[in-house]
């Protein structure tokens, strides 16, 4: 009986993945890219809130293109805080991207709500309200046509109300499965000046990832993350680190027909997690940039103190988590 409820709940959850593709234009919003996802779910998944032990706050910089002049620059904060009952969870996203004379700045609240599939499996579902604050400066910069009437304004200020969802389906220390929307508002959020200057569409996102026991200090961790973009070349990103002794990550990344990726990590404290990645592109751009850097801190409230782990180290330590989680 257990295994045909989870069998029904598998399939009423790509069936919902399945309405939000048919039942929404196939249009692509642009959000902006990663190599870290498999740390960063919650800026594009709300669904992923409140999935955690301990209230979690990260930071996230990225430079891409470097040498590239006007090429993206993305800065991110979050918060992600599950709520006492354990079956609900809040979160803040603020995304400030940068990229050539327009800067577009996201602030966005999430809330969700978890089910118990299993004793074990999870299903979240999340929602976030918000809104985009978009400014287009025409002074940067060099244009191919400098007599357009658009140039005349200089300056463009908009502020735009965003709507996302996201479902998220996991298991705790062990694997995952996710898709989301960030943003349904997209039809008519420009007006035809805008519109000449940011595509502004939906964008589908799906990611799923497995943590593999290799021996009592070595696991294997593989993700993936896909963005459908309509009429753009499908986004598709795979990794795979190795996490030693609960304290050190290595690994790869390659995004197809675009970048190979390599990802360091170390976990500072129990409380405190920092990751680097570097990207060498792979495409023609590879021959005017030097790559792409990209640097994450991440901050656990409670831990450290023994008292939000089931388990703790053969030594006497308190474990900063159960079983090393990288999502």
């Amino acid at each position: 009986m257990q295994h045909r409820t989870l069998r029904s709940i598998y399939i009423s959850f790509f069936l919902l993945i399945g309405i939000l593709l048919i039942s929404t234009k196939s249009y692509a919003q642009k959000e902006p890219q990663y190599t870290q996802y498999m740390y960063n779910i919650g800026s594009f998944n709300p669904g992923y809130v409140g999935t955690v032990q301990t209230p979690e706050f990260s930071g996230l910089y990225r430079a891409q293109w470097l040498d590239v002049e006007g090429s993206p620059r993305t800065l991110r904060v979050g918060a992600n805080v599950p709520l006492s009952n354990e079956t609900m969870g809040l979160g803040l996203n603020i995304i400030s991207d940068q990229i050539g004379p327009s800067t577009q700045t996201y602030v966005e609240l999430a809330y969700s709500y978890q089910l118990n599939v299993t004793d074990k499996t999870k299903l979240s579902f999340g929602m976030d309200v918000g809104g985009s604050f978009l400014n287009v400066d025409f002074s940067k910069g060099t244009f191919e046509n400098p007599g357009e009437p658009i140039l005349g304004g200089e300056t463009i200020s908009k502020f735009y109300p965003t709507v996302g969802a996201g479902f998220f389906l996991y298991e705790d220390d062990i694997w995952y499965l996710g898709t989301s929307i960030p943003n349904f508002l997209t039809d008519g959020i420009y007006n035809d000046d805008v519109a000449t200057i940011i595509d502004d569409k939906l964008q589908f996102n799906f990611i799923g990832g497995y943590v593999f026991d290799i021996n009592e200090t070595l696991k294997f961790k593989p993700a993936f993350l896909i963005n459908l973009v309509s009429g753009a070349p499908v986004n598709t990103n795979l990794s795979a680190n190795f996490l030693y002794d609960s304290r050190f990550t290595l690994g790869a990344s390659y995004r197809f027909g675009n970048a190979v990726s390599g990802l360091a990590g170390f976990q500072i404290t129990d409380a405190a997690f920092i990751g680097y990645s570097y990207d060498y592109n792979t495409n023609p751009l590879g021959e005017f940039s030097n790559g792409s850097h990209e640097v994450i801190l991440k901050f656990y409230l409670g831990r450290g103190d023994g008292t939000n782990s089931r388990n703790k180290e053969l030594k006497g330590k308190p474990k900063q988590i159960d079983t090393p989680r990288f999502f």
